[in-house]
């Protein structure tokens, strides 16, 4: 199967944070969703893989091609969508367009145009006018208007209401049917991710702490609840992490055959995790 993104052993050091040996690949055709808490890293991957700032070590490779050697082939290929779309705001969204396909060989003014209308983008309006939420859709419009066979997503749906949300993802899922076109969705909002995504990355502190797909994700991982008096130095061990409460304790743990066999089924529940609640306690785990 042929690869949107290949990251090998990734690393960049600030005098605040640093970005440790990450690797993870995205086949062509899915979404991942690259999650995490906010400074966990994952702006700073998607400045890497857009040769905003440079690696320090490792290996980036964008639909094949190495993403500083190729980089102007690649960026006629991809698509980016920030959480704070810039435009200038004296312009009308049909002349903002006119300038974004200059800077792109394929540029397909009539796509834009047929997308601005599936988005109740008015061509004539003044993008400074535009609400957050439109300016977002104008930005994913321009984003998909020259064949982009990647889209880097940062943080598209945040300061959304979640009725807009849930729109923009439907709309987002609904032009990926073509098997054609990968999605690198960074988001800190998990719910967002529980249908769309094919495959979750979790960075936390720089590091990653898993890449799978979102089917094998939740199979791997087991959510126990019961009172406190299970927590001792035989099973404590057992759980990834664990959430203690005044009135029992949750428990993340890969090991659920093993902690069924040590607590039984008569004292504690045992369920499935959702993507938010693997990420809520591994993160309170930190």
């Amino acid at each position: 199967m042929d690869d949107a993104l290949v990251i090998r052993n990734l690393s960049k050091s600030y005098p605040d944070f640093l970005l440790r040996e990450v690797s993870f690949r995205l086949p062509r055709g899915y979404i991942m969703g690259l999650i995490g808490p906010n400074g966990a890293g994952k702006t700073t991957i998607i400045k890497l893989i857009l040769n905003l700032v440079r690696r320090d070590d490792g290996q980036i490779a964008v639909l094949g091609r190495d993403n500083i050697a190729d980089e102007t082939w690649i960026k006629q290929r991809i698509g980016f969508v920030h959480e704070t779309p810039a435009f200038y705001g004296h312009l009308t969204v049909r002349r903002t367009a006119s300038l974004a396909g200059r800077f792109y060989d394929a540029w397909d003014d009539g796509r834009f145009r047929r997308l601005a209308g599936e988005f109740g983008l008015p061509l004539g309006k003044r993008v400074g006018r535009l609400s957050r939420g439109m300016k977002m859709k104008l930005a994913l419009a321009l984003a998909l208007s020259h064949g982009a066979e990647f889209l880097l997503l940062d943080e598209p749906t945040s300061g959304l209401d979640p009725v807009f949300r849930r729109e923009l993802l439907a709309t987002l899922s609904g032009l990926l049917q073509d098997g054609r076109t990968s999605v690198l969705f960074s988001t800190h909002i998990t719910s967002d991710l529980e249908r769309p995504a094919d495959f979750i990355t979790f960075l936390l502190d720089g590091e990653v702490v898993f890449s799978s797909s979102r089917e094998a994700l939740r199979d791997s991982w087991i959510l126990v609840k019961g009172g406190g008096d299970l927590l001792d130095e035989c099973s404590r061990p057992l759980f990834r992490a664990v959430r203690e409460t005044p009135f029992g304790f949750q428990g993340l743990s890969s090991r659920g055959a093993e902690v069924r066999r040590l607590l039984g089924e008569e004292r504690a529940t045992y369920e499935k995790p959702t993507l938010d609640e693997i990420v809520f306690l591994m993160s309170k785990e930190s």
